[in-house]
């Protein structure tokens, strides 16, 4: 049996996604974002913009720019999404109408705004209308919490079995407190210590690892300096357990990567112990004075899994456990 199929044995396994989502969102932009994940490799994700990234009153051509890019060559991993208008807006219909004409070749729609699992639900049902015209069932589906309600109901959003990731938008959630928090809640260090934000940060990644599905954290706003992507990173990640993280600039995306993939250190261990666990038929070990069982297999798959999703080579002795891999990795990233 493979590793996922034994250390789970039926109960919910994560879903796993590229460290990085990268958002451009004009045509400039797109290009030259698509151009340099053809040059790293699908280690991160492009999310093509039609919504606050994208320039107002040419929404249509602008949509169907995405189509295009989708359905272009250089789009050799699969690994663009797109952002549509929020789903009360009268452009929303008629994104989702557009984009999943290409729905073959789209990773995955973001849905921002949203006020309520209701709304999401909704909002899925019409995509799933359009993307079968195109030949795709479930199409994931990743969601912006960014609204009182959207986080009031985060659980059951996470639940949706077709929501593969959930984003926090810490802009629009500290505006919507109309001026309660503070501006400076929006970056470091305000957005790591203040009680509303951290509360929200939290409580969205409690939904994920709840449910299976990937934690993304907000963007870094302060394009100039790497070393506060890669700060911010480090924090969203050691201390309130986000797998995930956006980028609004191109050099964001390798520091942001880079924080995210496991030490070498980490991934050496984790393959002695799953290479000493596979000869014993996953029972219980001891290495090192501490002993391991499957339990902690699950942690240390997990992190083999995230090595070799960053591009890390992975040592021998366990690259025959990814043979067969089920549909833990996303398909186009194997």
């Amino acid at each position: 049996m493979h590793p996922s199929e034994v250390l789970f044995q039926g109960n919910l396994q994560p879903t796993l996604l590229p460290a990085c989502d990268h958002y451009a969102g004009s045509e400039k932009l797109m290009r030259k974002s698509i151009a340099l994940q053809q040059e790293l490799g699908p280690l991160f994700d492009i999310t093509l913009d039609c919504e606050d990234g994208a320039s107002a009153g040419n929404e249509e051509a602008h949509a169907r720019l995405v189509v295009a890019l989708l359905s272009a060559d250089d789009n050799r991993f699969n690994r663009l999404g797109a952002r549509v208008h929020d789903v009360h807006s009268p452009f929303f219909a008629q994104d989702v109408e557009i984009i999943c004409a290409a729905a073959q070749r789209l990773a995955y729609l973001v849905l921002p705004k949203v006020h309520s699992v209701d709304e999401v639900a909704r909002a899925i049902k019409l995509i799933n209308t359009h993307a079968a015209k195109a030949g795709r069932k479930d199409l994931p589906v990743h969601v912006l919490i960014e609204t009182h309600g959207a986080l009031r109901d985060v659980h059951a959003i996470a639940a949706l079995p077709q929501v593969q990731c959930l984003s926090f938008g810490i802009m629009d959630f500290v505006s919507a407190h109309y001026g309660a928090i503070p501006a400076s809640a929006m970056r470091t260090p305000g957005q790591f210590t203040h009680p509303l934000v951290v509360r929200a940060k939290l409580e969205i990644a409690a939904a994920c690892h709840a449910h299976g599905k990937v934690p993304s954290h907000n963007v870094t706003t302060d394009i100039k300096d790497t070393a506060v992507a890669a700060n911010d990173a480090q924090r969203a990640a050691a201390e309130f357990g986000y797998t995930r993280m956006w980028s609004i600039h191109p050099s964001q995306i390798k520091p942001i990567v880079k924080t995210f993939t496991p030490r070498l250190s980490e991934v050496g261990e984790a393959a002695a112990i799953l290479h000493e666990a596979a000869a014993a038929q996953w029972g219980p070990i001891a290495q090192h004075g501490r002993l391991h069982d499957r339990a902690s297999y699950r942690y240390y798959w997990t992190v083999l899994q995230r090595a070799r999703l960053a591009g890390l080579t992975l040592p021998e002795s366990v690259a025959a456990l990814f043979n067969g891999t089920p549909t833990d990795l996303p398909q186009e990233a194997h």
